[in-house]
């Protein structure tokens, strides 16, 4: 099911955010570079804690790995964009049951500017037996942003995707503080994740 919110910023149309299968795009060649995908590096990561910051009190995490996007646009028509988000998650010492649901966000913005629309999605995660790291892809079609005219081009826009965290969490993150998965290790060392400017053809995503 697609859903569709409403555009800021003066865009005289709204810009679609949907969840579904992935969806063929024609090869033809676009008018313009597609928007800039990618993870937002606060919320890139996410690492439940209880009590001191120790390996052995880590439940679940979760880490966006990769984000690619592809689109397609001529002439005066909106940019349509489906992006992949690949996924791992992680099962720590004091993580309860198997199974946790993960709400993660897909956003469009004016490039480092204003939020036009943004979505959020659950995504539920069970570990298997004796199991404590899987990987999931998962697929957000139905992008549509509008163009005012046909010389507003791709690279004015982004598509950004993060995970929906508690202010504990988010501070974790911006202190560039982390675990290894599955490893007793807590790293002190920042590895931003830059945003990257995505071709019409599907290459290599979050």
């Amino acid at each position: 099911m697609k859903r569709y919110l409403p555009v800021k910023a003066g865009v005289a149309a709204v810009a679609a955010l949907g969840l579904a299968s992935c969806s063929s795009l024609d090869d033809r060649p676009n008018v313009g570079p597609c928007p800039v995908v990618g993870s937002l590096y606060d919320a890139q990561r996410l690492v439940e804690v209880t009590g001191a910051e120790r390996h052995e009190n880590v439940g679940f995490t979760g880490a966006i790995e990769s984000v690619k996007g592809y689109c397609r646009y001529t002439g005066k028509n909106p940019i349509t964009m489906e992006v992949d988000i690949t996924f791992a998650f992680g099962k720590g010492p004091q993580a309860k049951g198997d199974t946790r649901t993960y709400t993660y966000w897909t956003a469009v913005t004016r490039r480092d500017s204003s939020v036009l629309a943004k979505l959020n999605n659950n995504l539920k995660v069970t570990f298997p037996k004796g199991v404590d790291e899987v990987r999931r892809t998962v697929t957000v079609n139905g992008i549509v942003i509008p163009r005012a005219t046909e010389t507003i081009s791709g690279v004015n826009f982004e598509v950004l995707v993060g995970f929906d965290l508690t202010d504990e969490q988010l501070e974790f993150n911006r202190s560039g503080k982390r675990f290894l998965m599955n490893v007793g290790v807590e790293l002190n060392k920042q590895a931003p994740s830059a945003p990257q400017q995505q071709g019409n053809k599907p290459p290599r995503m979050p």
